[in-house]
């Protein structure tokens, strides 16, 4: 039976540059196919974490030539970049299976709510690593916030807030409606926040998954599926006692989340948004597996399933 489902693929699976990128997105664009071959209507969202880091990069490289993009501005260019790139990947794979459907990317905006406190708590690592030299003094020049991350330097973190609106989100399901298959909310969206009766664009980065899966409650769709580089999510990740999860529920879900089994900027935030998703309808499933595994994960023959 058809069901509606939301993709999200990771910013990290997308290559370094414009002709990896193509690549690699045509890859991926195969597993999706795969879905829309079922009968399956798709949305996909991506991420942008390297895509944003590089640009934010040229900026400061190309400073003394053209004035920097402030962060809202970076986001949209990514959406675009990477949008562009997997149309032509899930066109041409289409063709290939003989599949007459349109593919569109839409430009999307995200609401966040100006009172979060994560504008108060920079947290979301973007750009270069530095030494923790290099780190203090671009902190002290320049004024942004520099963290420590994952053992490999530092890295300037930005405010991640949380989805509250997808602005667009009548257009986005006017298009699924029309059998077209979208491509919308890439890299959690361009923050922005209402100010009178206008939007404006927020210095900040959302966390593409939690944004998928309010992307996936607002569709009704039946399934979200996130496509990372592991085929299952873990627990005791990096231990001798590390387990695959397979078959799981949003109970067994909130408890690991709740003993910290999932890292702050990977894993955590895919569960969260699996739980929310969840939680808000009937029916519904959240699937976290491999890109290559994405018919298999939707078959219920691999990933970590929650239901």
């Amino acid at each position: 039976m058809s069901k509606r489902i939301v993709i999200a693929l990771g910013g990290n699976a997308l290559g370094n540059t414009a002709a990896e990128q193509l690549q690699l997105v045509t890859e991926t664009a195969k597993s999706i196919v795969d879905l829309i071959a079922a009968g399956n209507e798709v949305v996909v969202a991506h991420g942008n974490g390297p895509q944003v880091g590089r640009i934010l990069l040229q900026n400061e490289a190309g400073k003394s030539v053209t004035p920097p993009m402030p962060m809202d501005v970076c986001g949209a260019m990514t959406q675009g970049m990477i949008g562009y790139h997997i149309q032509q990947g899930l066109s041409q794979v289409l063709r290939e299976n003989g599949i007459d459907k349109p593919v569109c990317t839409l430009v999307t905006q995200v609401e966040v709510d100006s009172a979060d406190p994560a504008f108060q708590n920079p947290t979301k690592p973007v750009g270069a690593f530095y030494t923790e030299e290099e780190a203090m003094q671009i902190q002290a020049e320049k004024g942004y916030a520099m963290k420590k991350d994952a053992n490999r330097g530092y890295r300037r973190v930005v405010p991640s807030p949380k989805p509250q609106k997808i602005i667009e989100i009548d257009t986005i399901k006017t298009l699924v409606d029309g059998d077209t298959v979208v491509v919308a909310a890439g890299g959690g969206g361009i923050p922005v926040l209402p100010q009178n009766e206008e939007l404006k664009g927020a210095s900040a980065v959302i966390e593409k998954d939690l944004t998928s899966g309010l992307m996936a409650e607002m569709l009704n769709a039946d399934m979200l599926m996130i496509l990372t580089s592991v085929e299952n999510v873990s627990i005791n990740y990096g231990t001798p006692d590390e387990k695959p999860l397979e078959h799981i529920t949003v109970a067994d879900a909130k408890k690991y989340i709740a003993e910290g089994q999932f890292g702050e900027n990977s894993m955590l935030p895919k569960m969260e948004a699996a739980v929310s998703f969840l939680e808000k309808g009937i029916g519904r499933t959240a699937v976290i597996t491999s890109i290559d595994s994405a018919l298999a994960g939707f078959q219920g023959k691999t990933g970590t399933i929650i239901e």
